[in-house]
C-alpha cells in the first residue's frame, strides 16, 4: 500500500473518511424569526474532549452566523460539544467536523467559526474556517477578516 503520510496507507485514509466524528442529530434548530439580515455570535469557551496523545484537552468556539431559515438551539449545541469529551481528534480535525456539520443543518448565509486550543507544550493553536472564503465555496462577499488586528 502507497504511504501518504507517516504511518497512513491510503486504506487507512479511507477508513478515516468514513468514520462518523460526531453525532450530528444532537443539533436542533429554532425557525428564524426575521427574513432581515443580522448576526449572532456565540462563545463556548469549554470544550473538552481528548487530544491525539489520549490526553484530555481543551478549546474554546466562537461561532458567528448569518442565519438563513434556521437559527442554532443553544441547547443542543452544548450537547453537540459535549459528544467529543469521550472522542479522540486533531485540532485540524475537530475544527473541520464542527464546521460541515453546523453548515450541513443550519445552511446559513454564512457561518464563521474560530477555535482557540489550549497550550500544550508552551504552544496554543487558534483555528478559523469561514464559508466567506473562496476555498470553502464562498464568493468572499464580506472579506471582513482582512485588515484586522489577529488577536488571542
Amino acid at each position: 500500500m502507497r504511504q501518504i503520510t507517516s504511518g497512513v496507507t491510503t486504506k487507512n485514509a479511507r477508513e478515516m473518511k468514513k468514520k462518523s466524528w460526531s453525532d450530528r442529530s444532537h443539533l436542533k434548530s429554532v425557525r428564524n424569526p426575521s427574513s432581515q439580515a443580522y448576526e449572532i455570535k456565540i462563545k463556548n469557551p469549554e470544550i473538552t474532549f481528548e487530544g491525539v496523545n489520549g490526553q484530555p484537552d481543551f478549546a474554546c468556539a466562537y461561532i458567528t452566523v448569518y442565519p438563513n431559515e434556521k437559527v442554532i438551539e443553544l441547547k443542543s449545541l452544548k450537547m453537540y460539544f459535549f459528544q467529543f469529551r469521550d472522542k479522540v481528534l486533531s485540532y485540524e480535525r475537530m475544527i473541520n467536523v464542527i464546521y460541515d456539520d453546523l453548515l450541513e443543518i443550519y445552511k446559513p448565509h454564512r457561518l464563521r467559526l474560530v477555535m482557540l486550543f489550549n497550550a500544550r507544550g508552551g504552544i496554543s493553536s487558534k483555528l478559523c474556517i469561514d464559508s466567506d472564503w473562496k476555498s470553502r465555496g464562498g464568493s468572499e462577499d464580506f472579506k471582513d477578516w482582512l485588515g484586522q488586528e489577529d488577536t488571542w
